[in-house]
Parts: structure tokens; sequence; C-alpha cells
């Protein structure tokens, strides 16, 4: 049985090495997610640590899916800094180990993220991934709307530009707008 769970900056640190294992994997496996190949655990469990203060203060969220207590998914929320943007956030890194994809633990991490962000009274979330990727179909399949592509936005793990396709997706209450 696979849970979902939000992790604290200091839990966070604890995963960083099971975090970094499936960021080397997804990457070996051709998903970008900001890194090119190869890969090494330092540099990966490195990035997961640094995001531990921003966990701390709240600006970044975490989930990780465990199934059996090995790690097989995560997702992050990001929350801008910006007074003008405190309505929103942007959904990063969800990844899901290649042997676990297939059995909706993408879509119960996603669903846990867009939950969140209501709860929170955030009412606007935006990813984006690299278009044609396989993650379209389940954004796409969770309500997401297209808003357009960019070509040769970001490299590929082989560092090859690609373009990359950008969603959003109202959550929560939507504050009206004033009166003109």
């Amino acid at each position: 049985m696979t849970e979902i769970v939000p992790v604290s900056g200091p839990e966070l640190v604890t995963y960083s090495d099971e975090l970094a294992a499936l960021l080397i994997e997804t990457v070996e496996g051709g998903s970008s997610v900001g890194f090119l190949a190869p890969l090494d655990r330092a540099t990966a469990a490195a990035w997961w640590r640094e995001r531990a203060a921003s966990v701390e203060a709240g600006r970044h969220q975490v989930w990780i899916a465990r199934d059996g207590g090995q790690v097989v998914g995560t997702i992050g929320l990001v929350k801008p800094a910006l007074p003008n943007a405190r309505h929103r956030a942007e959904v990063a890194k969800l990844m899901v180990r290649p042997a676990a994809r297939g059995h909706g633990i993408g879509r119960s991490l996603l669903s846990a993220a867009e939950r969140s962000a209501a709860e929170e009274g955030l009412t606007l979330l935006i990813l984006d991934t690299e278009t044609g990727s396989p993650a379209e179909k389940l954004y796409r399949a969770a309500g997401w709307t297209e808003c357009g592509s960019v070509p040769e936005y970001a490299g590929d793990p082989a560092g090859v530009l690609r373009s990359t396709t950008f969603y959003y997706k109202a959550v929560g209450p939507v504050a009206p707008e004033p009166s003109q």
C-alpha cells in the first residue's frame, strides 16, 4: 500500500539519499526535471538538502510516496516570494520510479499538492513539462489546462533543447475580480 506524506525540512534531509536515488533514476530514464546526465549521487542529495530551509520556512512543500518503506515518488509545491503572487504556486519535480509507474502514484501525489494548495487558500497552480512527454497525459486527465508551449525551452538529460508545455489549474475559491 502506497502512502503519500508531507515532509518537513529535517525529514527532507533524512530522505535526501533516497530522493537522490529517485532523481538519478528519473534523469537516467530520460525525464527532463532540470538536470543533465550523468547526475552523481552527491550532487543529487545536496540538491534535496538545499531545499530543507525553504520547506521549513513554508515557501516550499514536498510530499513523498512510500511503498514498503521505500520512496517511490515525490512532488513539490513552490510558492513565489512576490507579494502579487501569493495566490499561486508552482508544481515541481513530480517523479515516480519507473517500476512504480502506472499504479496511480503520480495522480495521488498531484492530488495531495492540489488539496494542500486549496486548503492554504491558493487559487492557481502552474507547472511545465517536456512537450510530448507521458506526463502530459496525466496532467490533462487530472483537469489541468494547457496554456502554451515554448520551443527549445529546456535541455533534456542529454542536453538537447526540447519544447516545454505549460499548464495551469484553478484550485480553491477564486477571488472575484474588482468591479470597474
